[in-house]
Formats: structure tokens, sequence, C-alpha cells
């Protein structure tokens, strides 16, 4: 969500005359993020958010966009996509496909407690569910298809450690793939700053453009990576009361197998090679933007390094 393409006022308020949604008020760039260039907008109207998608394609933005309006539809939480005067949500700016989706209350936290892990877990649940009846199909647009071709780009800018331990991970999940396990569209990318909370309350999920379809524990795995840490800037182990907060929740609701217990820890592994490997690419092959946002690929490298040498098992109290 960094300012790669700048819009100005002037160009925003004549392409919202092709929407109904009143005249701009106010555009203010959002500077957290990496992948897209986002706006908050204020209308007459209402509160919204602009994105121009910088790598994205125009032909794949629809998955993205009507699972965001099909999950709104049955409920959860996200931003619903406000078509413009021909019924179409997708558009085009400054050279650059663009939406608008609504913009939702809340805001994020940096540490959540169990009370917060039980909402994530309730409304991940909810999430799953409500994505079995979209029908559209998609891959997992960073899953292992993608770490393959990623490896071989970051690879000359690793040291010898750091290769070995890129090779012996992707070995490894070569070896255990679980084609059994359910699957259907996964936000594949909700971590502490992708949740809004107004209050106790998660009130929004957004930045669906990493979503794909994939085994919904993948999803859940991202999940305990990031918000479930007994101290993230210090100790990256799983802390149990969050950890079991967050996977009971979710069990109420869709309850696990046993074959996806037994799966948790490579999961674990996965979800940490994926994003270690995303901030290592941002890292070291960033784009120009006027606003740059890039994350440390230190940190998953260590959850990464702390899941290979000990693994969780799967919390016998979830």
């Amino acid at each position: 969500m960094s300012v790669y393409t700048p819009v100005s006022k002037a160009q925003l308020a004549a392409w919202l005359q092709n929407y109904s949604v009143g005249a701009l008020e106010r555009l203010e760039p959002i500077k957290s993020g990496i992948e897209n260039t986002n706006y908050f907008v204020t209308t007459a109207q209402g509160r919204y958010v602009l994105t121009l998608f910088e790598r994205l394609p125009a032909a794949e933005l629809p998955f993205y966009l009507n699972l965001m309006a099909h999950l709104a539809r049955h409920g959860i939480p996200c931003p619903a996509p406000i078509a413009d005067l021909t019924d179409a949500y997708l558009g085009t700016l400054n050279g650059k496909p663009a939406a608008l989706v609504t913009r939702l209350p809340g805001k994020s936290l940096e540490r959540p407690g169990a009370g917060e892990c039980r909402e994530l877990g309730m409304l991940l649940a909810r999430m799953h569910l409500a994505g079995r009846s979209y029908a559209a199909y998609q891959e997992n647009p960073r899953g292992p298809r993608w770490w393959r071709a990623a490896a071989q780009e970051v690879h000359p800018f690793l040291d010898a450690a750091q290769r070995m331990l890129l090779q012996a991970e992707l070995d490894y999940q070569a070896q255990h793939r679980f084609p059994d396990l359910p699957r259907g569209p996964v936000h594949a990318d909700l971590f502490r700053d992708n949740a809004l909370f107004d209050g106790s309350r998660l009130s929004g999920v957004i930045d669906f453009y990493f979503a794909g379809v994939d085994c919904w524990l993948f999803d859940v795995a991202v999940c305990a990576n990031d918000w479930c840490l007994a101290d993230p800037a210090q100790d990256r182990a799983l802390d149990a009361a969050l950890t079991q907060a967050f996977l009971a929740a979710y069990h109420a609701l869709r309850p696990f197998s046993a074959l996806e217990r037994d799966a948790w820890p490579v999961l674990l592994r996965a979800a940490a090679l994926r994003f270690w490997l995303s901030r290592l690419h941002d890292l070291h092959l960033p784009r120009p933007g006027e606003l740059v946002h890039a994350h440390d690929p230190e940190h998953f490298r260590k959850v990464l390094e702390l899941r290979v040498r000990a693994a969780p098992p799967w919390p016998e109290a979830a």
C-alpha cells in the first residue's frame, strides 16, 4: 500500500464522475504496505479506499474484487467494491487498473491478546465457510510455484547459510504436500495490520490482493505465525494461550480434521518460508515509488529457523 503512482485531487475528481459517490472532499495517501498504490478517499457520500494495482494484471483482478463482494454479501466485514455507472468494479486511472472499495471502521492492533485472537479465529472460520460457495478459481499466487521462482531471483543476495536454509526448506516442502486437506479461497496475508478492531470487536479484514485457492490450514498458519507469537520482537515461539484461543475459536465453527492436526507443523514452516521469501524479494528487488515501505526479512528467517528446530505440535487443548 505504498504510493507508486501519484494521483491528484483533480485527476480523482474527474475519475469519480463515473461513480455515484458524491463530490470529492479529501484525498490522503496510505503509506503502509508494499504492493499497490492506495489512498483514503472521502466524498460527500462516504469514506472509501482507492487502489491502483501496480503488479497485478487486469485479467486477474476480478477474482479478488468478486471474492470481496461475495464475502461482504455473506456478512464478512471486508471492503465491498463499489461499481461504477456501467456496473463494473474495475476501472483505469493514470494508466493503472483501479478500484474503489468501502472504508471500514477501526484500527489495527500491535499486540493482540487472547480475546482478539479468539475474534480472529471465529472470523477466519466464517470467512472460509462463506468462501465455499465462491465459484471462481485462482491458485494461491504466492504458493510453491512462486517460492521456487522467487528463490532463484533472490539467490545472488544471500549468504551461504541463508542459501542452505532456503534450499533445505524448499526441498522439505516439496516432500510434504497435502492434496487432501480442506481447501477453498484463502486470504493468505491476514497479518495484524490487515485486521481492524473497533474496541474489542474485529470490525474488518482488508487487503485481499494475495488471495487464492489453497488449503485453509495454510491461512490458519499464516495468522498464527503473526498473531500468536510470544514476543514478535524477541521470541518467535508460539504463545500457548494465544494459539489455543485462536485455534479453539476457529475449531468451534469449522472443526479441524485429524489430517490437518498432523500437517500443522509443516504448514507453519510453509507460512514462514512464504513471507521470508517475499520480504527478501521486496528488499533486494524493489520497485521505485513515491512512498515505499518494505518489511525486514530477518524476522521471518528467524521464525522459519525456529519452526525447523522446534516445530510446534498441535495444541492438545485446541
